[in-house]
């Protein structure tokens, strides 16, 4: 898997709400200014290129859905996110967190207990 970029990441975005849909389906969910119909279509088949979506084609249309899931690229992201910038260590990335962020102690708190609850869930 390879990361996206904004753009794209926009598009998978929106493709993950609405789980298929037509190029303008896309291009109605974006923002104003709304980019170009063939942006839209060109980051899309880039997309399928990237292996992150497929289509359905009905004559000369093509239906797209995300051929991985928001938690696959999720994973995929903040593993990347742990060994580029933190040495592979969640307990340097919480921390940063806390400090950064200046987390309160109820905060933290709440985030161990999502830690132990996920553990024991994984056991």
């Amino acid at each position: 898997m390879r990361e996206l970029t904004k753009a794209e990441e926009h598009v998978m975005q929106i493709l993950w709400d609405i789980e298929k849909g037509f190029v303008k389906d896309v291009l109605s969910k974006m923002p104003s200014p709304k980019p170009a119909y063939n942006t839209v279509s060109t980051i899309i088949r880039i997309l399928e290129k990237k292996g992150f979506v497929k289509h359905t084609a009905y004559g000369k249309s093509h239906e797209y859905y995300p051929s991985i899931t928001k938690d696959e690229y999720r994973s995929f992201t903040i593993k990347n996110l742990l060994s580029g910038y933190f040495d592979g260590s969640f307990a340097q990335l919480a921390s940063f967190f806390a400090k950064d962020e200046k987390l309160d102690l109820k905060d933290m708190e709440k985030l161990i207990e999502e830690v132990k609850e996920n553990v024991v869930e994984a056991s």
